[in-house]
């Protein structure tokens, strides 16, 4: 094989496939993704020795001067992971990719793997509407998202700086930090993360006390009866919902029947959660 494996590449309608060598791919410098879990890549090193790599990874030739011949689209776990496994060789599918849409295309796999946390999900929407002078209608028309989708998420990046690493890390939640939003004053929103923290509040009793401006103010303690329990489980079950819809959900429960109300800000953005709920649901 050359140096760089064009020998080996085969011609099909598109693209050229073939065994390319692992160090002749420098990485995508647009990837949205800064963190891999290393339990997850162990075990991938792992079964890269035992069994190879099954699924091909996507290049395109490079258009950086003394880097290496192939520059990376898709697959940076797998490229990771056969380097850490001594693999020589990758399967790869060279294709020509521009510019424009080099990080969309690895937005995109992350998205489609949730792999992404929602800084860098942010991180990337912002990165594609800086380089690329386009607005968030088309944006979200080109990678499949709503428009408010793309909108709510940026605004996660006005959060102060602790705030971000803490969304970053796991440790609150997508709808945590849009709750925190409400408050303007970056030292209120730093106050009432921690307080999430440290008391587990749920999104709704954020929500509850951003809205009324009470970031330094400690809700009265309830006792722990029966009927608090049952809320409790009750705004377990929105926030989780909230989490999975990417929108407000609320969970009321009456005497004799309950409501569970979802908010949407578009037809498109309805489509979207009916999509998440059932893929299968006819849209108009």
């Amino acid at each position: 094989m050359s140096d760089n494996g064009s020998e080996n590449l085969v011609s099909v309608p598109g693209a050229h496939f073939g065994e390319i060598g692992v160090h002749d791919i420098h990485p995508n410098r647009k990837q949205p993704r800064q963190d891999f879990d290393e339990d997850e890549m162990e075990e991938l090193v792992h079964s890269i020795r035992e069994i190879g790599v099954l699924q091909p990874i996507v290049v395109r030739r490079s258009r950086e001067e003394g880097d290496a011949p192939y520059e990376l689209v898709m697959g940076e776990r797998r490229w990771r992971a056969s380097q850490r496994a001594e693999i020589a060789t990758i399967p790869a599918i060279v294709r020509d990719t521009q510019d424009v849409d080099l990080l969309r295309d690895a937005l995109l796999e992350n998205l489609h793997r949730s792999q992404l946390n929602p800084l860098e999900e942010a991180a990337a929407y912002q990165q594609l509407l800086h380089e690329f002078g386009t607005t968030q209608e088309e944006l979200a028309r080109r990678i499949g998202r709503s428009r408010p989708q793309i909108s709510n998420t940026i605004r996660l990046l006005r959060l102060p700086a602790l705030v971000q690493r803490r969304v970053a890390a796991g440790i609150l939640s997508a709808g945590h930090a849009r709750a925190l939003l409400v408050l303007e004053d970056p030292a209120a929103i730093e106050r009432l993360a921690q307080r999430i923290v440290a008391e587990g509040l749920s999104v709704r009793a954020v929500e509850e006390i951003a809205q009324a401006g009470e970031g330094e103010k400690k809700p009265k303690e309830r006792k722990a009866t029966p009927s608090n329990r049952h809320h409790e489980r009750l705004d377990y079950i929105a926030d989780a919902f909230a989490d999975k819809l990417d929108t407000s959900v609320k969970i009321n429960l009456g005497a004799r029947k309950g409501r569970m109300t979802i908010e949407f800000a578009s037809v498109d953005d309805l489509n979207r959660i009916i999509s998440v709920l059932d893929p299968k649901i006819e849209r108009d």
